[in-house]
This record gives C-alpha cells, sequence and structure tokens, in this order.
C-alpha cells in the first residue's frame, strides 16, 4: 500500500491475518510480542495508520478496526498466507517489501510444530550452496522467527552484509555453535553473537 512504512505494511498484513483467522483484532501487546518490539513503539506506528485511514480504534481493548479496502479472503477455512520476503533490510525493518504470499495449512505448523503460524515468514533461496541439506536453487524456505531454540541440524536464517545466509549447525557446545555453510565455510560462535533472522522449519518447492 503505497504511503506506508516497511514496519507500518507488515503490522497492518498482521493485524488482517490476525483478524481473518481469530475473529477478532489483536490487542496491542499481541501485536508487540510478534514484532518483538515495545508497546510504545506499536502505539506509534498504529497512530500513523490511523492518520493515514488504515485503521480505526479506541482506547478500549481489541478495538482496532480495520478501514480500508478489505481483501476478501479466496482460501478455504484453516489456509494462512505466509508472507515472503525479497532482501533483508536493517533490523528496524526487519524485511524489504512483500514479494508475494503462499497459502499453507497453518495446522500443519500449530499442532506438528509447535509453533504459531503468524510467527511464520518465508524467502526463496538463491544458490545451489545448501544442496546437500536438501534445498535447492528457487526453493522457498519456510523460516520460524525468534526460535525458543537451536539444536544439532537446524538450518539458520543469518544476516550479512544485508543478505539472507542459510546456515546448517553441525555441533552445539555449550552457547558454542559449530556453523557450515552453503560454500562450505566452518566458523565457530555463540549464539548470542549469531545475527540470527530464525530456523528454517520447511521448503516449498516449485516443481
Amino acid at each position: 500500500m503505497k504511503g506506508l512504512t516497511a514496519k507500518q505494511h507488515d503490522i497492518l498484513v498482521y493485524i488482517e491475518h490476525f483478524i481473518s483467522e481469530e475473529g477478532m483484532p489483536p490487542t496491542v501487546y499481541e501485536i508487540a510480542d510478534h514484532f518483538k518490539i515495545k508497546t510504545s513503539t506499536v502505539f506509534a506506528h498504529l497512530r500513523a495508520l490511523q492518520k493515514k485511514n488504515c485503521i480505526s480504534r479506541s482506547s478500549k481493548a481489541r478495538s482496532i478496526a480495520l478501514t480500508g479496502v478489505k481483501r476478501k479472503s479466496r482460501h478455504p477455512a484453516g489456509l494462512r498466507a505466509i508472507p515472503v520476503y525479497d532482501e533483508w533490510e536493517d533490523d528496524s525493518a526487519f524485511c524489504s517489501g512483500i514479494q508475494k504470499e503462499f497459502y499453507c495449512d497453518s495446522t500443519l505448523f500449530e499442532k506438528t510444530l509447535h509453533t504459531d503460524s503468524h510467527n511464520l515468514y518465508a524467502f526463496r533461496v538463491h544458490g545451489s550452496g545448501m544442496k546437500e541439506f536438501g534445498i535447492l536453487d528457487g526453493d522457498i524456505a519456510i523460516v520460524k522467527r525468534h526460535p525458543d531454540s537451536v539444536k544439532k541440524g537446524d538450518i539458520l536464517v543469518t544476516v550479512e552484509n544485508g543478505e539472507s545466509i542459510l546456515k546448517s549447525c553441525m555441533e552445539i557446545e555449550n552457547d558454542r555453535l559449530s556453523l557450515i555453510d552453503g560454500s562450505g565455510k566452518t566458523e565457530e560462535r555463540s549464539l548470542k553473537e549469531i545475527p540470527l533472522k530464525g530456523v528454517v522449519i520447511g521448503v516449498q518447492r516449485i516443481l
């Protein structure tokens, strides 16, 4: 939508999806928890969205309402749209604009993988460096933001020089991870030192 920053757009999409799936709008605290930002920052974004006539809200809980043109749902109940991003920006914007969305069965993640599908995003993989890990050029990697933990064998999404990089976790000892990227380069780093943007939990392949 024209006139919105990347973060305002992401928050608006999140609100729309939340209302579509839950039948009610999210609270300020739920938005803050989803994007891992302060509630004061959420209030600032909501005020901006109000001024741009995208939403309306009052002081009551769950009072956010969409005022713009709503997209009609064209998918069966239980399916949820996962945003597909292109290139990384800085941490404040998280990613640049959404390229498109694809739909998946939300119960696959919420019941089997025990994660809220609101906490997922995806991006298209460029290059064949991760093929030995089952990820090919052109695949869409489905990623869980802010994973609770990292274990041996996980494929991590990190950021280097503004680009998303996939790395496989080979070993974990205390807080130290042994990682290998698609070029075969290995490194050992503390989990706190890694610019972690999530863990790959699935791959969508376009045949």
